[in-house]
């Protein structure tokens, strides 16, 4: 966390360079992605959101992590 601390301070006085790495998705997109994602839980029962959450964390659980 500290060390986040130096790096911004370096930005900010112009010593380091303020690299953004893209991630080569355009940005509207991922809001676009983002709102569709609120809209489908909204929408859904909350069964079905504990049955989706159940099923993600068995898969993950299965994978070690």
């Amino acid at each position: 966390m500290i060390g986040n601390a130096v790096r911004v301070m370096r930005i900010a006085t112009g010593e380091e360079a303020d690299d953004v790495i893209d991630d080569g998705k355009d940005p509207a997109a991922k809001a676009l992605g983002a709102k569709g994602g609120k809209k489908r839980a909204e929408n859904m029962t909350p069964e079905r959101r504990a049955e989706i959450a159940k099923k993600a964390a068995e898969s993950r659980w299965k994978k070690g992590g």
